[in-house]
């Protein structure tokens, strides 16, 4: 089996598209992830996946707070823009309306759901990590359809 076909195989799960956000020595980090899925209810758990690569992933391991943006359809081009490497940190939520939540970290303002969370448990998971976190705070506050990435694509409902 090789990657490419894995990935192709994989690619027919249509997933949810998130950013992942937080906030290290007064700046913020942000990342698109397709990789997000609740895990218990009791006591209230979610996860996603970072690859250990990405610069994100040593800044959510360290600080330990994150926060789910869950995106609708219209907002494609912020998924796009957090998925891309390298793009220079600071100032870099500016063009995306956002807030503060409870716990610090940006939440965008455009998203169908938000979740807050503390990291309880870091997996090894290969090239990348399983980051568990307790759930700190739930918003819905748009009822719009959501953005999906489908076999390379992105589509919406």
């Amino acid at each position: 089996m090789d990657p490419a076909t894995h990935r192709k195989v994989v690619g027919r799960f249509a997933t949810g598209v998130a950013i992942v956000t937080t906030h290290r020595d007064g700046v913020d980090h942000a990342m698109t992830i397709n990789s997000f899925t609740s895990v218990s209810l009791d006591p209230l758990l979610v996860l996603f996946c970072a690859e250990k690569v990405a610069r994100f992933h040593d800044a959510v391991l360290e600080t330990g707070v994150w926060g789910v943006s869950v995106l609708p359809a219209s907002m494609e081009d912020a998924s796009r823009f957090f998925a891309h490497r390298g793009r220079p940190l600071n100032g870099q939520l500016a063009r995306w309306p956002h807030h503060r939540g409870g716990t610090g970290v940006a939440l965008f303002d455009g998203a169908i759901a938000t979740v807050e969370c503390v990291t309880t448990a870091v997996h090894d998971a290969g090239d990348h990590s399983i980051v568990v976190g307790g759930v700190e705070a739930l918003s819905t506050p748009w009822d719009e359809a959501p953005l999906l990435y489908h076999e390379g694509r992105y589509r919406s409902l």
